[in-house]
């Protein structure tokens, strides 16, 4: 007998069929379930809002914390953000946003209104030194913790986590600080939008893993190394750091780096030797990295059409198929030498057809700024030291100009002294885009009394550019002032909630009595409309930036949003008449207060009846809701 086998035809396995069509669409849907290319179950029931034992967890990165992350993430906010008029600038014309408060609690309000829409995130979160940063990461840190910690609730002064090198966990509570935060802002990326991650070697390998488990391997892009000292130091022990890094990932395959303008040195690599009519040109080989061997399709007869001598490839197959040969050939593409007689061609590259240029992973000082500059960047606008080493506005101009088009939204939820705010400020201004940021920044206390908090340093960097760009735009004779940029921004801080929320622990009739008391009103005595109409606006799914109409009908304020696809009236003695202007009007939807009844059921009735005849009659449903 023959010492071969040979195995008898098999059936599709379906089970395994049905297992790939499984991994593929959770794959695209959920791609941080994905482990060695497999599902890891126990991660998507986590997803799924269901508790797994730590000790179940498999293959990747892990710590202590990581399952419980899932429930931090699932945890709805209950905080709201109010509005700042008095801290803003254009208030009523800018779409630009700053948002004062924990940006995890930030980036869990904003998942409706900005779900989808985010270009390009950037973000500089602290460094994992071993001195303190003081995010939260324990899981009993709430919206409580942050209103205690601003001074907003009561007097007890308590800190956020703290995270050295003297405390145990000295990854696991950085990982714990980072991965919800990761987590909630992949959400709000668009299909074609990135995110920019600067991070120093001490959690760069942990940050790429986290990245990898939430974004998808298969979606990372790039470790650029960006030169950020130009000097040695040797005051250092070891080895001086000149460099840091940028990681960046899309959010999907349909994101594509932007290529960058070509440069006077790239266009001086092409001639015109034959005096072609089309212009200048660059010759690309015709040979091919693989051998006749492995490319044996590309292994044809070269024929000179000048010489008439057939060449066959040796050592490197042909770059190009026959077809394409002979393509280029009737095209004029091909340069035989400048005699002719050339065994293989050169394939004519002309400059007039040359797309621009490929972006790099190691970014120098002078394309892409240093920490000296950064520091002189802020000065101009801010005088004294009152920030520790902000990256300079070119870096954050690299990052628009690599993976942000000339109108997106740039999310910044680090945003430290604001200097993403001043680089989509002075790229607008140096290409006339439209791109808006959205930045989001702890209170963080300073020793420095003009400016309490990180805060305020960075509401007042972008204030003082604003003011220094409108001087520069004054003295521009040529600007089109019909074509202003919005140096505006709308400041908003972090709150709880405008309405009351029950207590479902209450147990004491006394108690119970009391929460029912409370409830007959649940917006709290303290906010003010505008309050209560931006925290309505984030519910509903509209940006912090949306336009908003002031309208007066029937002697009552009704808001106006999206050019009236939404009225909100939040007078608290509501009329029929107000309710027959508001349906007059035939907006998609109408929200007022419930305490706007007064009790009467009639009234309400009455409404809900107006709204859905009014519905009828342009075959347009009318939502009508109270809160």
């Amino acid at each position: 007998m023959s010492g071969n086998t040979q195995k008898a035809p098999c059936s599709m396995d379906i089970a395994a069929e049905k297992r790939e069509q499984l991994r593929l669409c959770l794959a695209a849907a959920f791609p941080e379930i994905m482990g060695e290319d497999k599902i890891d179950l126990d991660q998507l029931r986590r997803v799924l809002g269901e508790w797994v034992e730590p000790d179940r967890e498999r293959f990747g990165l892990t710590w202590p914390g990581k399952a419980a992350c899932m429930k931090v993430i699932q945890a709805p906010s209950v905080g709201t953000l109010k509005p700042c008029r008095k801290e803003s600038v254009d208030w009523d014309t800018t779409e630009n946003v700053f948002i004062e408060g924990d940006n995890l609690e930030v980036l869990k309000l904003l998942q409706k209104a900005y779900f989808g829409k985010i270009k390009v995130i950037y973000i500089d979160p602290p460094y994992n030194t071993g001195k303190e940063f003081i995010y939260p990461d324990k899981y009993a840190e709430t919206l409580d913790t942050y209103l205690e910690y601003t001074g907003q609730k009561d007097n007890e002064g308590r800190r956020f986590s703290t995270n050295t090198d003297a405390s145990g966990r000295f990854h696991s509570r950085w990982l714990n600080m980072m991965y919800p935060r990761l987590y909630l802002a992949k959400n709000l990326l668009r299909d074609d939008g990135a995110i920019f991650i600067s991070i120093d070697d001490n959690e760069r390998a942990n940050l790429k893993l986290v990245c990898d488990m939430i974004f998808g391997e298969e979606n990372f892009l790039s470790n650029i190394v960006w030169q950020k000292r130009y000097t040695r130091s040797n005051n250092t022990t070891d080895f001086t750091e000149v460099v840091e890094h940028v990681l960046v990932y899309g959010k999907s395959p349909a994101f594509s780096v932007n290529l960058l303008p070509r440069t006077e040195e790239a266009d001086a690599r092409y001639s015109n030797p034959d005096n072609d009519p089309r212009g200048v040109w660059k010759g690309a080989s015709f040979l091919n990295p693989a051998t006749p061997q492995e490319r044996p399709n590309l292994a044809y007869p070269l024929v000179n059409p000048n010489t008439g001598e057939s060449t066959l490839p040796t050592r490197s197959a042909w770059r190009r198929s026959k077809e394409a040969f002979d393509e280029l050939q009737r095209d004029g593409k091909l340069y035989w030498g400048s005699d002719g007689k050339s065994p293989v061609p050169t394939i004519k590259m002309f400059l007039s057809e040359a797309r621009g240029l490929t972006p790099v992973n190691f970014w120098e000082h002078e394309y892409a700024g240093h920490t000296d500059e950064g520091t002189r960047d802020l000065e101009k606008l801010i005088q004294g030291k009152v920030f520790d080493n902000p990256k300079p506005v070119r870096l954050l101009q690299r990052v628009l100009e690599h993976g942000g088009d000339d109108s997106g939204i740039i999310l910044d939820f680090f945003a430290g002294s604001g200097v993403t705010a001043q680089a989509v400020f002075s790229q607008n201004i140096q290409d006339g885009g439209t791109r808006k940021f959205v930045l989001v920044q702890l209170p963080e206390p300073t020793e420095n009394s003009d400016y309490p908090t990180i805060a305020d340093i960075a509401r007042e960097r972008i204030r003082s550019a604003s003011k220094q760009i409108a001087a520069e735009m004054e003295d521009r004779l040529d600007l089109d002032k019909a074509k202003k940029p919005d140096i505006g921004f709308r400041a908003f801080k972090l709150d709880r909630s405008n309405f009351r929320s029950w207590d479902g622990d209450v147990t004491e009739d006394e108690q119970l009595a009391a929460q029912l008391e409370l409830h007959i009103d649940h917006v709290a005595t303290e906010s003010s409309a505008e309050d209560i109409l931006y925290e309505l606006l984030l519910k509903d799914g509209f940006p912090l930036a949306v336009p908003i109409k002031t309208l007066g009908l029937a002697g009552k304020e009704v808001f106006s949003i999206a050019s009236g696809a939404l009225l909100i009236c939040l007078d608290k003695h509501l009329t029929q008449e107000v309710i027959d202007a508001m349906a007059d009007l035939e907006p998609s939807r109408v929200i007022c207060l419930d305490a706007g009844f007064q009790g009467n059921d009639q009234l309400k009735a009455n409404a809900v009846q107006t709204f859905k005849a009014r519905a009828r009659n342009r075959e347009t449903a009318i939502e009508f809701r109270t809160v």
